[in-house]
């Protein structure tokens, strides 16, 4: 088996703050924020075993900022709008996931730089990942409305 870790860049942003350990620190915070929010917990199909939410948010920041590629290997192209569609993904489920991963950027305390780096990254995906207009915000339950404005309406069939 190769080493994925061993092959990256020393100077990777990756490398830079800490490697696997600081992903791993950020996404179990966030997870743990998550697992706590009856709002945003109701977007995922599992409810609250998040084992597999967690595999693939790791791997996919860990590839993201220059370490291994195993969420590709895995999952193949990131592809995250579309694998975002089947949920409602509205301002509110956008704050709310925010704010959690702002408090696990907080637990990891980097660098202001790579703090800075890493919340713009988040704040520009998240935003990336709207799916359906503010008037849904409705506790989240897993399926994108069926009628109605924006992705899912009528006009998109």
């Amino acid at each position: 088996m190769i080493d994925h870790v061993s092959l990256q860049r020393p100077d990777s942003f990756f490398a830079m703050i800490g490697g696997h350990a600081t992903f791993t620190a950020l996404v179990d915070t966030f997870y743990a924020e998550v697992a706590a929010d009856e709002y945003l917990i109701a977007m995922y199909p599992e409810g609250h075993e998040l084992t597999g939410a967690k595999h693939r948010l790791q791997t996919f920041l860990e590839q993201y900022f220059g370490g291994p590629t195993t969420y590709q290997e895995e999952r193949g192209h990131p592809r995250l709008r579309m694998r975002h569609f089947p949920f409602p993904v509205t301002p509110k489920a956008r704050d709310h996931w925010l704010r959690h991963m702002r408090t696990a950027m907080d637990t990891i305390a980097l660098p202001p730089m790579y703090d800075a780096m890493m919340w713009d990254y988040f704040q520009r995906a998240a935003t990336a990942m709207l799916n359906t207009p503010a008037e849904h915000d409705e506790p989240a339950t897993g399926t994108c409305p069926a009628s109605g404005p924006g992705p899912g309406g009528p006009q998109d069939r």
